[in-house]
């Protein structure tokens, strides 16, 4: 005889929660130097806030991650490339840790760093 089992709750991950676990798996991903704030406001408002994901939006639709990261690539990388990778590091964090499906990753290379020549 099996016994059902009803949920006793729910669980909820708020956009911010979300937004923390996406920064940390980019800043962390091949050719990523950082991110920057989508616009200016956004990062005055990051800057009061005292935000720590700065350059990354998320947003839920219909039980589906959208997520749009705006980040500075290392010059002498391809872009292509590190993009790319971004997008399935990120996609790939995201789904394993909440389970939930991720609709899209769009990266927004907004600077390019060039570092010391020596």
């Amino acid at each position: 005889m099996k016994e059902t089992v009803q949920p006793k709750g729910r669980i909820e991950v708020s956009a911010n929660a979300i937004a923390s676990l996406v920064h940390q798996a980019v800043t962390s991903s091949y050719g990523i130097v950082g991110t920057v704030p989508k616009n200016l406001a956004t990062g005055i408002a990051d800057v009061l806030s005292g935000s720590a994901h700065r350059g990354v939006v998320v947003q839920v639709r219909d039980g589906k991650i959208v997520i749009h990261l705006y980040v500075v690539v290392e010059y002498g990388t391809r872009i292509a490339a590190v993009a790319r990778s971004a997008m399935n590091v990120v996609k790939y964090t995201v789904e394993k840790c909440l389970g939930i499906p991720v609709a899209e990753v769009n990266v927004h290379v907004e600077k390019i760093r060039i570092s010391d020549l020596d």
